[in-house]
Protein backbone atom coordinates (compact mmCIF):
# COMPACT_ATOMS: atom_id res chain seq x y z
CA UNK A 1 0.00 0.00 0.00
CA UNK A 2 0.92 3.63 -0.50
CA UNK A 3 -0.43 5.62 2.43
CA UNK A 4 -0.40 9.40 2.56
CA UNK A 5 -1.78 12.48 4.26
CA UNK A 6 -3.35 15.32 2.32
CA UNK A 7 -4.76 18.75 3.04
CA UNK A 8 -3.63 21.99 4.70
CA UNK A 9 -0.74 21.97 7.20
CA UNK A 10 -1.99 20.80 10.57
CA UNK A 11 -5.28 19.56 9.14
CA UNK A 12 -4.15 16.65 6.98
CA UNK A 13 -6.46 13.73 6.32
CA UNK A 14 -5.38 10.11 5.80
CA UNK A 15 -5.46 8.69 2.29
CA UNK A 16 -4.40 5.75 0.17
CA UNK A 17 -3.45 5.55 -3.50
CA UNK A 18 -5.61 3.34 -5.66
CA UNK A 19 -4.33 1.23 -8.56
CA UNK A 20 -4.59 4.21 -10.89
CA UNK A 21 -2.58 6.50 -8.60
CA UNK A 22 -5.61 8.46 -7.39
CA UNK A 23 -6.05 9.50 -3.77
CA UNK A 24 -8.83 7.77 -1.85
CA UNK A 25 -10.00 9.20 1.47
CA UNK A 26 -9.39 7.02 4.54
CA UNK A 27 -10.79 9.45 7.11
CA UNK A 28 -13.95 7.37 7.48
CA UNK A 29 -11.79 4.42 8.49
CA UNK A 30 -8.91 5.88 10.53
CA UNK A 31 -8.14 9.27 12.04
CA UNK A 32 -4.59 9.60 10.69
CA UNK A 33 -1.51 7.84 9.34
CA UNK A 34 0.50 7.84 12.54
CA UNK A 35 1.61 5.90 15.62
CA UNK A 36 -1.78 4.27 16.24
CA UNK A 37 -2.19 2.92 12.71
CA UNK A 38 1.24 1.58 11.72
CA UNK A 39 1.38 -1.84 13.43
CA UNK A 40 0.93 -4.97 11.32
CA UNK A 41 -2.66 -5.60 12.45
CA UNK A 42 -3.75 -2.06 11.59
CA UNK A 43 -2.04 -2.20 8.20
CA UNK A 44 -3.63 -5.59 7.48
CA UNK A 45 -7.08 -4.08 8.15
CA UNK A 46 -6.35 -1.30 5.67
CA UNK A 47 -4.98 -3.80 3.18
CA UNK A 48 -8.27 -5.68 3.26
CA UNK A 49 -10.19 -2.62 2.04
CA UNK A 50 -10.91 -2.25 -1.68
CA UNK A 51 -9.71 1.31 -2.37
CA UNK A 52 -12.38 1.76 -5.03
CA UNK A 53 -15.02 1.64 -2.27
CA UNK A 54 -13.47 4.73 -0.63
CA UNK A 55 -14.35 8.33 -1.58
CA UNK A 56 -12.22 9.71 -4.41
CA UNK A 57 -10.35 12.89 -3.53
CA UNK A 58 -10.93 15.40 -6.30
CA UNK A 59 -8.48 18.00 -7.56
CA UNK A 60 -4.86 18.35 -6.57
CA UNK A 61 -4.70 18.81 -2.81
CA UNK A 62 -1.47 19.57 -0.98
CA UNK A 63 0.33 16.37 0.02
CA UNK A 64 1.44 16.54 3.65
CA UNK A 65 4.11 14.60 5.53
CA UNK A 66 3.33 10.93 5.04
CA UNK A 67 3.38 10.23 8.81
CA UNK A 68 1.92 12.41 11.54
CA UNK A 69 2.88 12.84 15.20
CA UNK A 70 6.47 11.69 14.72
CA UNK A 71 8.22 11.49 18.11
CA UNK A 72 11.78 10.99 16.84
CA UNK A 73 13.49 11.84 13.56
CA UNK A 74 16.77 9.90 13.62
CA UNK A 75 19.40 10.26 10.94
CA UNK A 76 22.49 8.30 9.98
CA UNK A 77 25.55 10.20 8.81
CA UNK A 78 28.28 9.14 6.38
CA UNK A 79 26.50 5.89 5.55
CA UNK A 80 27.73 5.73 1.94
CA UNK A 81 31.48 5.23 1.60
CA UNK A 82 31.70 7.48 -1.46
CA UNK A 83 29.83 10.27 0.36
CA UNK A 84 32.25 9.99 3.29
CA UNK A 85 35.11 10.33 0.80
CA UNK A 86 33.66 13.48 -0.79
CA UNK A 87 33.28 14.88 2.74
CA UNK A 88 36.96 14.10 3.45
CA UNK A 89 35.92 11.93 6.38
CA UNK A 90 36.64 8.26 7.17
CA UNK A 91 33.96 5.58 6.95
CA UNK A 92 32.71 5.35 10.54
CA UNK A 93 33.37 2.10 12.45
CA UNK A 94 29.78 2.27 13.74
CA UNK A 95 26.76 4.17 12.41
CA UNK A 96 26.88 7.91 13.12
CA UNK A 97 23.56 8.87 14.70
CA UNK A 98 22.10 12.34 14.99
CA UNK A 99 18.66 13.91 15.26
CA UNK A 100 16.56 16.30 13.27
CA UNK A 101 13.94 18.16 15.29
CA UNK A 102 10.47 16.79 14.44
CA UNK A 103 9.43 20.43 13.87
CA UNK A 104 11.60 20.31 10.72
CA UNK A 105 9.13 17.89 9.10
CA UNK A 106 7.10 19.20 6.19
CA UNK A 107 5.30 17.93 3.13
CA UNK A 108 7.22 16.54 0.15
CA UNK A 109 6.42 19.50 -2.09
CA UNK A 110 6.31 22.27 0.50
CA UNK A 111 8.62 25.25 0.06
CA UNK A 112 12.02 24.85 1.74
CA UNK A 113 13.02 27.98 3.63
CA UNK A 114 16.70 28.92 3.94
CA UNK A 115 17.03 29.99 7.59
CA UNK A 116 18.20 33.32 8.91
CA UNK A 117 22.02 33.74 8.85
CA UNK A 118 22.45 30.69 6.61
CA UNK A 119 25.47 30.65 4.29
CA UNK A 120 25.79 26.99 3.21
CA UNK A 121 22.40 25.33 2.71
CA UNK A 122 22.64 21.88 1.13
CA UNK A 123 20.58 18.88 0.02
CA UNK A 124 20.59 15.12 0.72
CA UNK A 125 18.24 12.56 -0.82
CA UNK A 126 17.74 9.61 1.54
CA UNK A 127 15.73 6.45 2.11
CA UNK A 128 13.52 6.84 5.18
CA UNK A 129 12.46 3.96 7.44
CA UNK A 130 9.13 4.30 9.25
CA UNK A 131 8.92 2.28 12.47
CA UNK A 132 5.68 0.33 12.93
CA UNK A 133 5.88 -0.97 16.49
CA UNK A 134 7.84 -0.42 19.68
CA UNK A 135 11.44 -1.55 19.14
CA UNK A 136 13.88 -2.04 22.00
CA UNK A 137 17.07 -4.12 21.80
CA UNK A 138 15.96 -5.61 18.49
CA UNK A 139 17.96 -8.48 17.00
CA UNK A 140 19.24 -7.72 13.50
CA UNK A 141 17.59 -10.85 12.08
CA UNK A 142 14.19 -9.59 13.28
CA UNK A 143 14.67 -5.91 12.46
CA UNK A 144 12.42 -5.70 9.40
CA UNK A 145 9.48 -6.96 11.49
CA UNK A 146 9.55 -3.55 13.19
CA UNK A 147 9.35 -1.59 9.92
CA UNK A 148 5.97 -0.31 8.78
CA UNK A 149 7.29 1.04 5.50
CA UNK A 150 9.61 3.39 3.68
CA UNK A 151 9.54 6.92 2.32
CA UNK A 152 11.63 9.54 0.55
CA UNK A 153 13.46 12.00 2.81
CA UNK A 154 15.31 15.17 1.86
CA UNK A 155 17.75 15.72 4.72
CA UNK A 156 18.15 19.43 4.03
CA UNK A 157 21.23 20.73 5.86
CA UNK A 158 22.96 23.97 6.74
CA UNK A 159 26.66 23.05 6.64
CA UNK A 160 27.99 26.15 8.40
CA UNK A 161 25.59 25.54 11.30
CA UNK A 162 26.38 21.80 11.22
CA UNK A 163 30.17 21.88 11.00
CA UNK A 164 31.48 25.35 11.80
CA UNK A 165 29.35 26.38 14.77
CA UNK A 166 30.71 23.83 17.32
CA UNK A 167 28.69 21.14 19.07
CA UNK A 168 26.45 18.61 17.40
CA UNK A 169 25.08 18.28 13.88
CA UNK A 170 21.48 18.78 15.00
CA UNK A 171 21.91 22.58 14.71
CA UNK A 172 22.47 22.31 10.98
CA UNK A 173 19.66 19.84 10.41
CA UNK A 174 16.63 21.13 12.26
CA UNK A 175 15.44 24.39 10.71
CA UNK A 176 11.77 24.56 9.80
CA UNK A 177 11.11 22.78 6.45
CA UNK A 178 14.45 20.90 6.60
CA UNK A 179 12.65 17.53 6.74
CA UNK A 180 10.39 16.88 3.75
CA UNK A 181 9.01 13.32 3.99
CA UNK A 182 6.81 11.49 1.52
CA UNK A 183 4.89 11.80 -0.78
CA UNK A 184 3.68 8.53 0.72
CA UNK A 185 4.74 5.72 2.97
CA UNK A 186 5.10 2.51 1.00
CA UNK A 187 4.44 -0.51 3.22
CA UNK A 188 7.32 -2.93 3.59
CA UNK A 189 5.58 -5.73 1.65
CA UNK A 190 5.99 -3.60 -1.50
CA UNK A 191 9.75 -3.20 -0.93
CA UNK A 192 11.17 -6.72 -1.01
CA UNK A 193 14.77 -5.53 -0.72
CA UNK A 194 15.44 -2.03 0.64
CA UNK A 195 19.11 -2.48 -0.32
CA UNK A 196 18.33 -2.44 -4.04
CA UNK A 197 16.73 0.98 -4.54
CA UNK A 198 17.98 3.76 -6.78
CA UNK A 199 17.86 7.30 -5.42
CA UNK A 200 18.58 10.61 -7.10
CA UNK A 201 18.34 14.38 -6.75
CA UNK A 202 18.36 17.29 -9.20
CA UNK A 203 18.74 21.03 -8.71
CA UNK A 204 17.08 23.09 -11.45
CA UNK A 205 17.13 20.02 -13.72
CA UNK A 206 20.82 19.18 -13.19
CA UNK A 207 21.44 15.73 -11.72
CA UNK A 208 23.72 15.96 -8.68
CA UNK A 209 22.98 12.71 -6.85
CA UNK A 210 22.53 9.36 -8.58
CA UNK A 211 23.06 6.44 -6.24
CA UNK A 212 21.74 3.15 -4.95
CA UNK A 213 21.07 1.81 -1.47
CA UNK A 214 23.27 -1.16 -2.43
CA UNK A 215 26.29 0.96 -1.48
CA UNK A 216 25.15 1.73 2.07
CA UNK A 217 27.81 0.93 4.65
CA UNK A 218 25.15 -0.15 7.16
CA UNK A 219 21.90 -1.52 5.78
CA UNK A 220 18.33 -1.13 6.95
CA UNK A 221 18.30 -4.25 9.15
CA UNK A 222 21.45 -3.18 10.96
CA UNK A 223 20.28 0.40 11.43
CA UNK A 224 16.98 -0.58 13.07
CA UNK A 225 18.87 -3.03 15.30
CA UNK A 226 21.59 -0.51 16.10
CA UNK A 227 19.37 2.45 16.90
CA UNK A 228 17.22 0.29 19.19
CA UNK A 229 20.25 -0.42 21.38
CA UNK A 230 20.39 3.22 22.48
CA UNK A 231 16.75 4.27 22.67
CA UNK A 232 13.31 2.77 22.34
CA UNK A 233 11.95 3.33 18.86
CA UNK A 234 8.24 4.10 18.79
CA UNK A 235 5.62 3.70 16.06
CA UNK A 236 5.91 6.57 13.61
CA UNK A 237 9.58 7.25 14.34
CA UNK A 238 11.65 7.85 11.23
CA UNK A 239 15.22 6.76 10.54
CA UNK A 240 16.80 8.57 7.60
CA UNK A 241 19.52 6.26 6.36
CA UNK A 242 22.17 8.53 4.84
CA UNK A 243 22.86 10.00 1.43
CA UNK A 244 24.92 8.97 -1.61
CA UNK A 245 27.56 11.31 -3.04
CA UNK A 246 26.69 14.47 -4.92
CA UNK A 247 25.77 16.88 -2.14
CA UNK A 248 26.63 20.55 -2.58
CA UNK A 249 29.40 20.39 0.00
CA UNK A 250 31.19 17.76 -2.09
CA UNK A 251 31.22 19.74 -5.35
CA UNK A 252 34.39 21.38 -6.62
CA UNK A 253 33.78 24.26 -6.23
CA UNK A 254 31.09 23.81 -3.60
CA UNK A 255 27.50 24.59 -4.56
CA UNK A 256 24.88 25.83 -2.12
CA UNK A 257 21.12 26.18 -2.39
CA UNK A 258 19.87 29.62 -3.39
CA UNK A 259 16.44 31.25 -3.33
CA UNK A 260 14.68 30.36 -6.56
CA UNK A 261 16.23 26.88 -6.87
CA UNK A 262 13.99 23.87 -7.43
CA UNK A 263 14.94 20.54 -5.85
CA UNK A 264 13.53 17.38 -7.40
CA UNK A 265 14.35 14.02 -5.87
CA UNK A 266 13.12 10.47 -5.54
CA UNK A 267 13.70 6.92 -4.43
CA UNK A 268 12.80 4.01 -6.70
CA UNK A 269 9.24 2.85 -6.01
CA UNK A 270 8.68 5.43 -3.28
CA UNK A 271 7.70 8.49 -5.31
CA UNK A 272 9.19 11.92 -5.92
CA UNK A 273 9.44 15.25 -4.14
CA UNK A 274 9.70 18.76 -5.64
CA UNK A 275 10.57 21.76 -3.49
CA UNK A 276 11.03 25.41 -4.31
CA UNK A 277 13.67 27.18 -2.23
CA UNK A 278 12.98 30.56 -0.64
CA UNK A 279 14.86 32.81 1.79
CA UNK A 280 13.59 33.34 5.32
CA UNK A 281 11.40 36.42 5.36
CA UNK A 282 10.53 36.64 9.05
CA UNK A 283 6.97 35.51 8.47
Amino acid sequence: MKLLRYGPPGAEKPGILDAEGRIRDLSGVIDDIGPATLDDASLDRLRAIDPTTLPLVEGNPRIGPCVGNVSKFLCIGLNYADHAAESNLPVPPEPVMFMKAPSAICGPNDTVIIPKNSTKPDWEVELGIVIGKKAQYVEEADALDYVAGYCVVNDVSERAFQIERSGQWVKGKSADTFGPIGPWMVTRDEVPDPQKLKLWLEIDGKRFQDGTTETMVYGVRHLVHYCSQFMTLLPGDIISTGTPPGVGMGQKPQVWLKPGNTMRLGVEGLGEQVQKVEAYSGK
